[in-house]
C-alpha cells in the first residue's frame, strides 16, 4: 500500500475503494439465510427510550433503533415492515441474544 502514497490523494482514495469492493464477495452466512427463510427480521428494542425506541400514540414504534431495523429489513427482505418487534429491558437483552 506504500505505492498509494505516491499517487494524488484523490486517486489513492479511489483506488483503495476499488480494491475494497473488487476484492471478493462476502457471504453473511447462516443468520442472514435464516432471516430470509423466515421472511421477517426479529429486532430487540428498548422499552420506551425516547429517541431510540418508543411507542407513539398509535402504538407504532418510533426512534433510531426502530429506523435501523426497518432499514435492514428493507435491504434484506425488500420491505421495511417485515419486522417482529421484541421490547426488551436491560436484563433481558443478553439472554435474548
Amino acid at each position: 500500500m506504500a505505492f498509494l502514497l505516491l499517487l494524488h490523494p484523490m486517486k489513492s482514495i479511489l483506488l483503495a475503494i476499488a480494491v475494497f469492493f473488487l476484492s471478493g464477495t462476502a457471504h453473511a452466512g447462516k443468520t442472514l439465510d435464516a432471516v430470509r427463510e423466515r421472511g421477517q427480521l426479529a429486532c430487540g428494542i428498548s422499552t420506551g427510550v425516547a429517541g431510540f425506541s418508543a411507542s407513539d400514540s398509535k402504538g407504532e414504534w418510533q426512534g433510531i433503533d426502530v429506523d435501523v431495523c426497518r432499514a435492514i429489513a428493507a435491504a434484506v427482505l425488500k420491505d421495511p415492515n417485515k419486522v417482529r418487534w421484541s421490547p426488551l429491558n436491560a436484563q433481558q437483552r443478553f439472554t435474548a441474544l
